[in-house]
């Protein structure tokens, strides 16, 4: 059967998150009725990350398994087509080879969490970030988050139902900088603890509001003690903005 590499966005306000569940409405339900819509058949995709309830996407990965060779475009139309007006997405649907496995061959996940800090309240962009008023010193938060880089034990920044069988992962990238009102905390790592992201987001905005020193953020790693993990940033500052693959994996010849 041919396997297809869909590169989606999404706005996750209205979603119980991407895995199907029995308690409303996923992003993965939308796409695979879209799917049954338009090509006739029962198709289950798999997705390079189980976003949460509320989370955002810019460059989500899904790949999937259809009966008929679709000319990608074609595919790509017929899905945005189908899911409307439900706020995803296709941007791109690329044909790969059956070697390609949208979340195993994943080499790097990139995350980004918006706080906008300020004291009026959010209007368009509400639902679409983290409303922080007291003043925060990016700075701070920057030179803090350089404690989490590199390959450490994150127990104390996972959730607690979080089913990984190791705590530890290796952070590659993770700055803070400001753009006007804006705090973005950029991420980027192979994978995932559950509610990692937002568990480092909430602790490091400890650190802006002076709370935290960056000592404290260090001994809240060490210690390897979820208790000792400052607020879980809420689900809606974040945006899972694109994964990365090796270059060769999935190479096809197929154009459409």
């Amino acid at each position: 059967m041919p396997r297809f590499k869909l590169t989606l966005e999404y706005d996750g306000a209205p979603f119980v998150g991407w895995q199907r569940q029995s308690n409303g409405l996923s992003v993965q339900e939308v796409i695979e009725t879209a799917l049954n819509a338009l090509c006739g058949e029962r198709v289950t995709i798999r997705g390079a990350g189980r976003t949460d309830t509320g989370v955002h996407a810019m460059g989500q990965v899904a790949h999937a398994d259809l009966g008929k060779d679709w000319r990608s475009d074609v595919l790509r139309d017929g899905l945005n087509a189908h899911m409307w007006p439900q706020p995803v997405a296709i941007l791109t649907a690329e044909r790969v080879s059956d070697d390609f496995d949208a979340r195993v061959s994943a080499v790097r996940r990139h995350y980004l969490y918006r706080i906008v800090n300020r004291r009026a309240p959010l209007t368009v962009g509400r639902g679409h970030a983290w409303l922080v008023k007291r003043k925060l010193d990016a700075g701070a938060m920057h030179a803090a988050a350089r404690h989490l880089v590199g390959n450490h034990d994150f127990s104390t920044f996972r959730a607690s139902q979080c089913q990984a069988d190791n705590p530890v992962r290796t952070l590659e990238r993770l700055d803070v900088m400001r753009a006007g009102e804006e705090i973005q905390i950029s991420i980027s790592a192979r994978s995932f603890l559950h509610s990692q992201v937002r568990s480092i987001a909430g602790s490091l905005e400890h650190v802006g509001s002076g709370k935290w020193s960056a000592a404290d953020l260090r001994a809240a790693l060490d210690a390897r003690d979820r208790r000792r993990c400052g607020m879980v940033a809420p689900p809606e500052g974040l945006y899972l903005m694109g994964v990365d693959y090796d270059p060769l994996l999935g190479k096809s010849c197929f154009t459409g």
